[in-house]
């Protein structure tokens, strides 16, 4: 089916309208107190799961949730590429972009292997990882694709993605409690305080919620220092891609055909946006709204994959992918305290 049937369907215009609607309200709600801790792509994934109280709209919307969720995530991918000033994350210090290296292969590797010895399907498992590692929700729907699961898995796989980005919301939300909360505890002065929100919070939006705590010089570190995980996005992806590929026997191995490359091609409009971002004179405001784009199109993007999934389904098997991923953030919170205390 190409992409122009696929706009000649009314289905597809009102799959449009219900997500672009979902990510708008995401995105109002989540600037009020307390939602700024959940985030605009969690909430246009919970309007679009409500949206599941109206069985007739989501009939009705059937021909463009399964385009607008993957195509519409890919180029909001790309467009958040503009957030990343890579002068700045340069300007952060070697100490950083190891730090940051650091946390997410030990974070990835932890939180995976924790998840299988509970009996976490692989597939879960690497998607909460990795979501736990690098930027939240972003990072959990720039891996999935990488993921290549046969046809009759894809219904499971969109389950997944939701219940990771669950956890990772759910989890991000209770350690930016808790770490607010230590501040006056832990005796950190402000850049140390930012190097620990930005470097074991899980969304963008939690880093900026605790950072902000311990005032701007906090906060400017927790977001460089996260940056700096969110710029890892792109090779991870290529990462997993490869290992899912060298680890499952897929159907090109049971063919005996030659598997390809899983090269992330949205993640190279990534890393050219942050690129292009850096070194053109784009005014503040081109970038901002760039940023604003891209957090529509991933919001639409969400809205639709939480039209298209069971919710029942994944408060059933949420259980021990939740533990596991609690557990492997207590000893981030942990590792990144003392490498704060010790390195800045």
């Amino acid at each position: 089916m190409t992409i122009i049937s696929i706009f000649k369907k009314s289905g597809f215009w009102l799959s449009f309208g219900l997500t672009l609607v979902c990510a708008f309200a995401g995105s109002f709600l989540a600037q009020l107190p307390y939602l700024s801790l959940v985030g605009a792509l969690v909430l246009a994934l919970l309007l679009g799961m409500l949206l599941h109280t109206s069985p007739v709209l989501l009939s009705g919307a059937q021909d463009g949730t399964g385009f607008i969720s993957n195509k519409f995530l890919r180029l909001g991918i790309i467009l958040l590429g503009f957030k990343l000033n890579l002068i700045q994350l340069a300007q952060a210090g070697v100490k950083s972009i190891l730090l940051a290296i650091c946390i997410v292969a030990g974070m990835i590797t932890l939180t995976y292997w924790v998840s299988r010895k509970f009996g976490v399907e692989k597939e879960l498992a690497i998607l909460a990882a990795t979501g736990s590692s690098i930027c939240g929700a972003a990072a959990i729907m720039g891996v999935s694709p990488q993921i290549k699961v046969p046809a009759e898995k894809r219904e499971r796989q969109a389950e997944n993605e939701v219940l990771a980005v669950a956890i990772v919301c759910i989890l991000g939300t209770v350690f930016t409690l808790i770490e607010i909360g230590l501040k006056p505890l832990i005796h950190m002065t402000p850049t140390q305080f930012g190097v620990l929100t930005g470097g074991s919070l899980h969304e963008i939006a939690h880093a900026v919620a605790a950072g902000s705590a311990a005032g701007p010089v906090a906060l400017d570190t927790a977001i460089i220092t996260k940056l700096s995980r969110v710029l890892l996005l792109a090779p991870v992806a290529l990462l997993v891609g490869i290992w899912y590929q060298r680890t499952t026997k897929g159907t090109s191995a049971q063919t005996g055909e030659k598997a390809k490359l899983p090269i992330p091609w949205f993640m190279v409009g990534f890393i050219l946006t942050s690129i292009l971002g850096t070194f053109l004179p784009f005014s503040a405001a081109m970038l901002a709204g760039l940023v604003q784009l891209a957090y529509i199109l991933l919001g639409m993007a969400m809205a639709a994959l939480g039209m298209s999934v069971n919710f029942k389904v994944i408060v059933q098997r949420g259980g021990k992918a939740f533990l596991a991923a609690f557990l492997s953030s207590c000893v981030l919170m942990v590792a990144v305290v003392l490498a704060s205390k010790f390195l800045f």
